[in-house]
């Protein structure tokens, strides 16, 4: 009887620690992810084992990277941090009409680091003299992937759009394509491959455009109850953010792609060179998306992911000033701002 009652209770304790481990790792696997932009336009950067020793001091386990550099790949490389690596836009013909060339460059730039990436983005906001390119482009990069150990399996593959793909943005749930050439060859392929959209958005730039219309509490997270209620469906918003993802929703869903999630690639606040460019309101704002990120938007609740522009500012970035200042460390690897929580 001894015996018996002692497998039983250690069968039962086995049963009960499965359940324990099954129901961290769902935990563990729903948390949102927040990434930082790796941008390197500056000749006063850190080296790139430098920079992953900053990445992992901070806990941050994502990083996107805006061409394949080797140095930077080798040092990510086996870090435990994750990479969403760009295709950059000068390549995007090319690989479209030369299926082979896709196959090279995978070969040369993702098949070495294969296990630290988990997106390629066939292009970043690209000109119109390319978009014809992105779908096709989009296809031959996967199946270059594919022809090495199915590394598609592994690494989806998409592209990144701007707010400028969209239009009639307010109410959120009015959100469209503004380009349906363009758009749904990319909408197709990321529907029938289970890939995200990327899409880098600022409500700094919504902010500074539209003072008149758009209070400040409402792009920096800190407005202390809802600010505008979508008519046609109800939805209360609290911040530019969540405006401004949900329209892509829309946009997506008007185009039979309601399931298709999307990954925020770039958001931020400068912190000099232009209006409403201060260290204040950056560290709000950074705070405040980081935080944020665990909760998902009124249409679409949850867990996001979320990567930061940028790591550092960029002293030769072209544009204008405010360009050069959306940095989130110094180039000593201190932080500017305090509060930021990399793992939501």
């Amino acid at each position: 009887m001894v015996i018996g009652y002692n497998r039983a209770a250690k069968a039962n304790y086995n049963v009960a620690l499965l359940l324990v481990i099954l129901i961290m790792f769902s935990l563990k696997s729903t948390e949102a992810q927040i990434g930082v932009s790796y941008g390197s336009d500056g000749n006063n950067l850190p080296s790139p084992q430098n920079v992953v020793n900053i990445y992992k001091s901070n806990g941050i386990g994502r990083m996107r990277l805006y061409y394949p550099d080797p140095a930077k790949l080798q040092a990510a490389h086996c870090s435990g941090i994750k990479i969403f690596l760009d295709v950059p836009n000068d390549q995007v013909q090319n690989f479209a009409q030369n299926p082979q060339q896709a196959v090279q460059w995978v070969q040369q730039n993702v098949a070495p680091y294969a296990s630290s990436i988990n997106y390629l983005a066939v292009g970043n906001e690209v000109p119109q003299q390319v978009k014809q390119f992105v779908g096709p482009a989009m296809t031959n990069v996967r199946n270059a992937l594919n022809s090495f150990n199915s590394l598609a399996d592994q690494i989806k593959v998409t592209t990144t759009i701007g707010m400028s793909e969209l239009k009639n943005t307010y109410p959120p749930s009015a959100g469209e394509f503004v380009d349906l050439p363009f758009m749904d060859p990319i909408v197709n392929f990321l529907k029938q491959n289970g890939s995200p959209l990327t899409l880098n958005l600022y409500p700094y730039f919504t902010y500074v455009q539209n003072k008149a219309q758009v209070p400040q509490d409402y792009a920096l997270f800190t407005a202390p109850g809802p600010v505008t209620t979508d008519q046609n469906n109800g939805l209360k918003y609290q911040n530019v953010y969540d405006a401004l993802v949900d329209s892509a929703h829309a946009a997506l869903a008007k185009r039979g792609a309601g399931n298709v999630q999307i990954v925020t690639s770039e958001t931020g606040w400068p912190n000099s060179g232009g209006d409403s460019a201060e260290p204040g309101l950056a560290g709000t704002y950074y705070r405040g998306v980081t935080h944020h990120a665990k909760y998902g938007t009124p249409l679409k609740p949850g867990p996001t992911e979320v990567y930061l522009f940028a790591m550092f500012d960029e002293n030769q970035k072209p544009g204008n000033a405010v360009e050069q200042h959306f940095g989130i460390f110094n180039n000593d690897g201190t932080p500017k701002y305090n509060g930021i929580n990399f793992n939501q």
